[in-house]
C-alpha cells in the first residue's frame, strides 16, 4: 500500500503531469508504478524528452511528513475519496487531509465571498451555515479572511470542510491559525499541494475548483466582479452544480458580483431552506447513482504514425475542444486522447479550462 501511494506520489508531483494527465494514465495503465514505467516510451513517442520523475525518497520523504502531522492521503478512486469531486475531469489525483473524516459522507454545500466582506454579509454567512448544519449539510469554504472566515465559524459545531490553497500545515492568512487548528480537531481540513507549500496566485484557481466540486452547489455572499468567488462559482456551474447568490445593495460594489449572478441565472438565497430547496434535484441524481465516478479504461494500446500526424495538423497554437479534434480527425475518442497523452508527457501540449489544448 505504501509503494503505490509513493508511485502516485512520484506521478503527479513531477512535471508535466496534472490531474487529467494523471487520470488518463492511471486509466490507460491500471498502477502508478505501470504509469512511471511507461512514461519515458509515451514521452518519445510524442516526439519529446520524458519529464524529470521525482524521486522514490522524496515521496517517501512526503509520507512520513504526512503521517507525523496526524493527516492522511485520499486517493482518487480510493476509499473516502470525495465522491462529488472525483466527477471532475481535472480532480486532485491525491489530496491531503486532517480532522473528522466522516464529514465526507455527509452532502456538502459551499459558501464563499468577499475578504473585505461587510460586518452585515459575515453575519449573515454565519447563520446560513448554521441553518445548513442544522439541515444535516457540511458547508465547505476555503479557509479565507470575511465570508469563508464567518461560514466555517456558522457550521464549526454541525461541521465544515476548509480546502487550503497551500499546504495543510501551512496557516494563511496568519490569523486563521487558531481557527484552522480548530477544525483539525472539530472539522476537515483538505489540502492539494504538499506539505509546506506556501500558497501563491496560482494556488487558489485549483483550491476553487475543489470547493466547487466536493459540493452540491455553492452560494456567494457579497464578491466584486471578477473576484475568485465568482471563479468558484463558474466552476461550479460547469460541473454541473447549482450556483446560488445573496443580492446585495446596487450601491455596495461588494454586491455587484453577486447581483450579475442573479441577472445571470443564479438561485437567489435568502435562507438555508433556499438553499436546501435548490440543490435537491442534484441531491436526488447523487443519491440514485446517476453520477459516473470511475474513468473509463481504454481499448486502445498503441498509436500509429497516420493516427499522429492527423491529431497534430489539427491542433495549434490557438485553444481547441477534445471533442473537436475527435469529430474533425475522425479518430476513436481514446486514440486521439492516447495521442494528446504523448504530445503532453513529451512536453509539446498545453492543457487549457473547459477540456481545450493546444500545442506548444
Amino acid at each position: 500500500m505504501i509503494d503505490d501511494l509513493a508511485s502516485r506520489i512520484r506521478l503527479i508531483r513531477s512535471p508535466s503531469i496534472g490531474p487529467v494527465t494523471y487520470r488518463q494514465l492511471l486509466s490507460r495503465f491500471g498502477t502508478a508504478d505501470a504509469a512511471l514505467a511507461a512514461v519515458p516510451d509515451l514521452a518519445a513517442r510524442g516526439g519529446g524528452k520524458a519529464p524529470a520523475i521525482v524521486a522514490e525518497g522524496a515521496a517517501r520523504a512526503e509520507i512520513e511528513r504526512v503521517d507525523k502531522m496526524g493527516a492522511r492521503y485520499l486517493a482518487l478512486g480510493q476509499g473516502l475519496y470525495p465522491r462529488l469531486l472525483a466527477e471532475l475531469s481535472d480532480a486532485p489525483p491525491l489530496l491531503i487531509a486532517k480532522g473528522d473524516f466522516s464529514l465526507l459522507d455527509r452532502q456538502a454545500v459551499a459558501i464563499v465571498g468577499a475578504r473585505n466582506a461587510s460586518a452585515a454579509a459575515c453575519r449573515f454567512a454565519r447563520g446560513l451555515a448554521h441553518g445548513l448544519g442544522e439541515e444535516g449539510l457540511a458547508v465547505v469554504s476555503g479557509l479565507a479572511r470575511g465570508i469563508d472566515a464567518a461560514a466555517h465559524d456558522g457550521a464549526l459545531e454541525a461541521g465544515t470542510i476548509g480546502v487550503v490553497a497551500g499546504g495543510i500545515d501551512i496557516f494563511y492568512p496568519p490569523e486563521n491559525e487558531e481557527r484552522q487548528r480548530a477544525m483539525f480537531e472539530r472539522g476537515l481540513v483538505v489540502a492539494e499541494m504538499p506539505p509546506g507549500t506556501e500558497p501563491r496566485a496560482r494556488h487558489f484557481p485549483y483550491r476553487n475548483r475543489i470547493i466547487a466540486g466536493m459540493s452540491l452547489g455553492t452560494v456567494v455572499v457579497e464578491a466584486a466582479p471578477k473576484s475568485g468567488s465568482l471563479i468558484t462559482a463558474r466552476l461550479a456551474g460547469e460541473a454541473g452544480r447549482e450556483v446560488m447568490a445573496v443580492p446585495g445593495s446596487p450601491l455596495d460594489p461588494r454586491a455587484q458580483g453577486c447581483n450579475q449572478l442573479i441577472r445571470e441565472g443564479a438561485t437567489l438565497i435568502q435562507t438555508a431552506a433556499d438553499v436546501v430547496e435548490a440543490i435537491r434535484p442534484i441531491d436526488s441524481r447523487v443519491r440514485s447513482g446517476g453520477v459516473n465516478y470511475e474513468p473509463a479504461r481504454s481499448e486502445f494500446g498503441e498509436t500509429d504514425n497516420l493516427a499522429r500526424s492527423a491529431v497534430e495538423q489539427l491542433l495549434g497554437p490557438s485553444p481547441v475542444p477534445v471533442d473537436e479534434l475527435v469529430r474533425l480527425s475522425g479518430l476513436p475518442s481514446g486514440l486521439v486522447q492516447l495521442v494528446l497523452l504523448e504530445l503532453d508527457l513529451a512536453g509539446r501540449l498545453d492543457r487549457h479550462a473547459g477540456g481545450k489544448v493546444s500545442l506548444r
